[in-house]
Parts: C-alpha cells; sequence; structure tokens
C-alpha cells in the first residue's frame, strides 16, 4: 500500500510539470492564432503582448490567493476575462473586432464538445 503511494505521489511530481507546459503551449498557441488571424499591426501585437501580460499576471495572483473560496475566484476570474476582452476591442477595428467574436465563438463550441 505504501509502495503504490509512493507510485502515485511520484508520478504525480513529475506529470504536473507536463500539465503545465502543455497549458503554456496551448495559449502560447493561442496568442499566435489571434495575431495572425486578425492580422494584428505591429503596434497592435505590442498592446495584446502587454495586455496578455498584465492579464495572466493577475489571473496567477488570483490562482495563489488562499483567501478566496473557488465560486470566489471563478468569478473573479470571469470578470478579469471580461475585462481583458473590453480592453482588447478598444485597439481592434471592427474587422478584426467580428473575427475575433467569430474565433471566440468556435473555440467555445470545441471547448464544450
Amino acid at each position: 500500500m505504501k509502495k503504490l503511494a509512493l507510485a502515485l505521489i511520484v508520478t504525480a511530481f513529475f506529470a504536473a510539470p507536463v500539465f503545465a507546459q502543455n497549458k503554456d503551449k496551448g495559449h502560447a498557441e493561442w496568442d499566435n492564432k489571434i495575431k495572425t488571424e486578425l492580422k494584428l499591426t505591429p503596434d497592435q501585437v505590442a498592446k495584446y503582448d502587454a495586455l496578455s501580460k498584465e492579464y495572466n499576471d493577475k489571473m496567477e495572483a488570483l490562482k495563489q490567493d488562499a483567501s478566496l473560496s473557488a465560486d470566489a475566484q471563478k468569478q473573479r476570474k470571469m470578470e478579469l476575462k471580461k475585462e481583458k476582452e473590453g480592453k482588447l476591442q478598444e485597439f481592434l477595428t471592427p474587422e478584426q473586432q467580428a473575427k475575433y467574436k467569430e474565433l471566440m465563438d468556435k473555440k467555445k463550441k470545441e471547448m464544450k464538445s
């Protein structure tokens, strides 16, 4: 029994970084897709990167905040996502905004499947 528990702990220890790397890879792929599909200008890319970093830092701080319940964290996470999207819309053209909405709708459908 102790060997099984130890094996599970060791497996979890080594598997966690792999999951984190896959998540980081997924974020990088999404960022690249946004930049290419929306045909962001160099100025927009700089703004997008700054915005992404700002909100990734806020999300990371939120995950570390042990004073919030899971529901409160989820609520705050949704608020941060909406806030980020609002700021993103400020520097996208109307055409880019429409394309962004299409990409988000497609991503939501894929996540539900």
